[in-house]
């Protein structure tokens, strides 16, 4: 077995995009601005070669931009077959497979508002150390916006203190004790 490496002397400084794959850029679109309310901030058409294809690569590439200056990115295809190659697999109803965003209480209840008046699925779940609304597009990317109870930090700390190494490698050993002390608390 290789001997690790030591953490980074300093940190990526955020996410600069997080890149899915969709049918409809129009369609996806719609369910990011016009519904989410996170803006379409580029869009760049390109054509790069592609070793998979052996080929020419036709594809729109948009950005959706968050206050950190990082965002969310979307590609479509031009080329026929493009997007059933390139698509990743995706199983029914599986959210655990998302990208989480933090929000404070007021976007939440506005995200969940919109949702509610469009009549749009979605599913919340308490915990503990945050709450999360979970809402999948129509190209099934499950994105989840959490807000943080306000002890978030102290709850971190001390997980952190707690020598998460021993707990995971207990974990993997079997064993099934739960550590989250805090999905007692009230968030909302």
């Amino acid at each position: 077995m290789r001997k690790p490496n030591p953490p980074l002397e300093r940190l990526p400084q955020r996410m600069h995009h997080h890149a899915f794959i969709v049918r409809d850029q129009e369609v996806n679109r719609q369910f990011i601005e016009d519904l989410l309310g996170i803006p379409l901030t580029s869009t760049w058409c390109e054509e790069v070669f592609n070793k998979t294809l052996n080929a020419p690569l036709n594809l729109c590439h948009t950005y959706y931009s968050f206050g950190d200056e990082s965002a969310l990115s979307f590609f479509q295809f031009a080329n026929p077959g493009a997007y059933e190659t390139f698509r990743p697999p995706v199983l029914p109803n599986l959210r655990y497979d998302h990208l989480a965003m933090k929000v404070d209480l007021e976007m939440y209840e506005e995200i969940e508002r919109r949702l509610k008046a469009a009549d749009y699925p979605f599913n919340e779940t308490h915990h503990g150390y945050c709450m999360s609304l979970y809402v999948t597009s129509p190209d099934e990317f499950t994105i989840e916006f959490a807000y943080d109870a306000p002890n978030t930090a102290e709850i971190f700390e001390e997980r952190m203190q707690a020598d998460p190494h021993r707990e995971l490698r207990e974990w993997l050993a079997g064993n099934r004790t739960t550590n989250n002390n805090w999905k007692q608390q009230k968030l909302r």
